[in-house]
């Protein structure tokens, strides 16, 4: 298989500066408010974002160590599969979040609800739209047993190093 290189096109800045007792998931995170800061080259792209209310970033977990098919997430105490999970320890070190958007100036966007960590390369941008991403007839899977639960659970160091959780 062959290798897929990806280039960051901004970073986030948010108010967290350390992973623990950071929001697990934007709904713990309501209120919170965040940058996107584009790089250079990709400024152009943001043209006609300001009419949408939200986005969805997808990024790259920068201080995730290694990976294993098995992760204790924030919401159990029990191991899981990762694919099962949106822990950060995975094959590909991939996360995503459906944030609000407040404002585009030209190489700022001003976000809400931000669950990341401080400095975290930011891969792409894209509307949210919910005809297109709401999904109404869904099922959560174990995560069923924990619903609501993920606006009070914070982050810890679970996930900091390689060693298997």
């Amino acid at each position: 298989m062959n290798d897929i290189t990806y280039r960051p096109i901004g970073n986030i800045r948010t108010p967290f500066k350390k992973q623990e007792g950071m929001p697990i998931q934007p709904s713990g995170a309501k209120g919170v408010r965040g940058t996107i800061k584009l790089n250079k080259d990709y400024i152009g792209g943001q043209k006609d974002l300001e009419g949408f209310s939200h986005i969805i970033l997808i990024y790259h977990f920068h201080l995730s160590q290694g990976y294993s098919m098995h992760v204790t997430p924030f919401l159990d105490d029990q191991p899981r599969g990762v694919f099962a999970t949106r822990a950060p320890r995975r094959p590909n070190a991939v996360g995503l979040s459906v944030v609000k958007l407040n404002g585009v100036e030209e190489d700022i966007l001003e976000i809400e609800n931000v669950d990341m960590i401080d400095g975290t390369p930011l891969l792409d941008i894209k509307p949210y739209v919910p005809e297109f991403d709401a999904q109404t007839e869904v099922k959560t899977g174990w995560l069923a047993e924990v619903k609501g639960q993920a606006k009070q659970v914070k982050s810890d160091n679970r996930f900091n190093s390689s060693k298997k959780v």
